[in-house]
């Protein structure tokens, strides 16, 4: 591989790839007044009622998959549903950025600027990637640093991770690349491209404690949403219907429950309900303080949770469970259906 390689391919690349701002209109801020809490002061914000700005929220990168403007990027990039998105192109042009599909289990979201004619990136075969091959990571390097390139090689397959998302929310995901290719914060949703110039995967996580390890989504998974989107103009996402928490030891000793695995099926507010009204979870029979012990024969715990079960399967499948109801096991089988949106 030589040098003019990687120079040739960054040319070919970084047109395609698009830094991602959120924006959302609040209430602006008039100044700040402290709140004694005990021996200690926070300050809080004092919020205009008339006036309103639009305020950057953050963001991410993403990439034009074809010459209609459709762009691959995290789904947890463009996760508010209240937010404005805008693309910024390589030479500082800004198009509104509009969401088609959102697939929150793989971290993925399909979206689209209005136009023709645009550079786009191929998008390759990432079963074929094999390990030690080289690659280039692409994004908005820190959210700062537009059209960062960075190379490295393919350092790991098939890899699980725990990612902290917004909202203090536990994401979990598997099947991943893992490269040794620098990926910052910003670059989340830019492509990771083979020595083809093609996109095998979607950058998406870095472990915040370790060097040289970042994880990128296989874009195959990309490819079937992007099917899905075609052909029913959404992701359909396999969808239980229940309000539940991972039991673990500690849990288990502070609340004197009978098992310290699976899943407790529970409200986790007032107002609430643990079980979906018509949904799969409802017609399966399951109910309130029902505790799912297997799930298509696998054991529930923090490590393989619900969420991973479902990563595994589509709309449609049946799924045995054992469920522990009032000390007493039982054993059903739901059918996945489709989230309502």
């Amino acid at each position: 591989m030589s040098n003019n390689t990687i120079v040739e391919i960054a040319k070919k690349v970084c047109p395609c790839v698009v830094t991602i701002v959120a924006t959302k209109d609040l209430p602006k801020i008039e100044g700040f007044y402290a709140m004694p809490v005990g021996d200690k002061n926070f300050v809080i914000p004092k919020f205009s009622k008339k006036e309103r700005k639009q305020v950057q929220l953050g963001g991410g990168s993403g990439f034009i998959v074809n010459n209609k403007g459709v762009v691959l990027t995290n789904s947890h990039v463009v996760e508010d549903i209240n937010a404005e998105y805008t693309a910024v192109f390589n030479d500082n042009a800004k198009k509104p950025l509009e969401i088609l599909a959102r697939d929150p289990i793989h971290d993925i979201a399909i979206c689209n600027i209005q136009g023709e004619s645009y550079s786009a990136l191929p998008l390759g075969d990432s079963s074929n990637i094999q390990l030690g091959e080289y690659v280039l990571a692409v994004g908005n390097a820190l959210g700062e640093f537009s059209n960062t390139v960075s190379l490295g090689i393919i350092s790991g397959l098939s890899r699980y991770i725990q990612a902290q998302g917004s909202k203090n929310k536990t994401e979990h995901l598997r099947g991943l690349i893992q490269t040794d290719a620098a990926i910052n914060p910003g670059n989340s949703g830019g492509p990771l491209i083979n020595m083809d110039g093609e996109v095998v995967g979607i950058n998406t996580a870095v472990i915040s404690d370790a060097q040289s390890i970042g994880f990128s989504i296989p874009i195959n998974q990309a490819k079937d949403d992007i099917e899905q989107v075609k052909q029913y103009g959404r992701i359909r996402v396999p969808f239980l219907g229940i309000q539940y928490f991972i039991i673990s030891q500690d849990t288990a000793q502070k609340n004197n429950l009978p098992v310290d695995y699976g899943a407790l099926i529970t409200r986790k507010a007032l107002g609430e309900v643990a079980i979906i009204p018509g949904s799969s979870a409802e017609k399966a029979g399951l109910k309130e303080f029902d505790i799912i012990l297997q799930a298509d024969n696998k054991k529930i715990t923090k490590e393989f949770t619900l969420q991973d079960v479902l990563q595994e399967h589509t709309i449609g499948d049946k799924i045995p469970l054992k469920v522990l109801r009032e000390k007493k096991e039982k054993s059903l089988s739901i059918v996945l259906e489709e989230k309502k949106h």
